[in-house]
């Protein structure tokens, strides 16, 4: 299993149904910490857009920030996710059922450097699944993950490029868009074709659950 620029836990699947589920927006909340994070340190998200560039402004005088502020700003939150990051409404209790009958693996854009960080934060919380920290594209790591097995496949992410790019990979994957936070979800582009929007977990673990019994018969 080769998936380049990863860092990640013992990896091993069985011979069930595989999940993979993106992290941020998805189990952890994001946007409303993230949110209050910059508050803390001199900033405000004022979103007209599905994007962090061009909607985060000074406090102190109004002037919107520079990117390369807001990816300084992005950096330290990640370095100290654990004391602003909680999970999404029913995210844990959603996964722990369905673990009874598939696989469920982490695939995360964040940096890997600050893997052992939210490691530590997901086990916390209950989510002791096994992990992959990446920033390289999630097409070619689901399917280094998912390779010839026949066992039905789903992926959950919040981004439409993320979900596009396992489609091309692996197009018989069950697709599904969650976004928590629901400003952001209203700001959000469609994310294609071959792709459902879900609005929670209880609608997402419904729609699992009826892709791995239209598989099974």
């Amino acid at each position: 299993m080769l998936i380049p620029d990863a860092e990640h836990d013992d990896l091993v699947l069985g011979e069930r149904p595989l999940i993979v589920c993106d992290i941020d927006e998805v189990v952890l909340e994001f946007v409303t910490p993230f949110q209050a994070f910059l508050t803390d340190n001199g900033h405000e998200l004022r979103p007209t857009s599905f994007s962090l560039n061009g909607n985060v402004f000074s406090l102190a005088h109004g002037g919107e920030t520079p990117k390369d502020e807001i990816a300084r700003l992005l950096e330290a939150f990640f370095s100290c996710q654990e004391d602003w990051q909680t999970p999404v409404v029913e995210a844990a209790e959603s996964l722990g059922r369905l673990s009874g009958e598939a696989d469920i693996v982490f695939l995360t854009a964040m940096p890997p450097r600050h893997r052992d960080v939210r490691r530590k934060l997901l086990s916390r919380h209950g989510f002791d699944y096994p992990m992959i920290a990446t920033e390289s594209a999630k097409g070619p790591a689901v399917m280094a993950l998912h390779g010839s097995r026949t066992q039905p496949v789903v992926f959950l992410d919040d981004i439409f490029v993320n979900l596009q790019s396992v489609r091309q990979h692996v197009p018989q994957t069950l697709l599904l868009n969650l976004i928590a936070n629901d400003m952001f979800r209203s700001l959000a582009p469609h994310p294609g074709d071959g792709v459902e929007i879900v609005t929670d977990w209880a609608h997402a673990e419904t729609m699992i659950k009826a892709h791995f019994a239209s598989a099974g018969k």
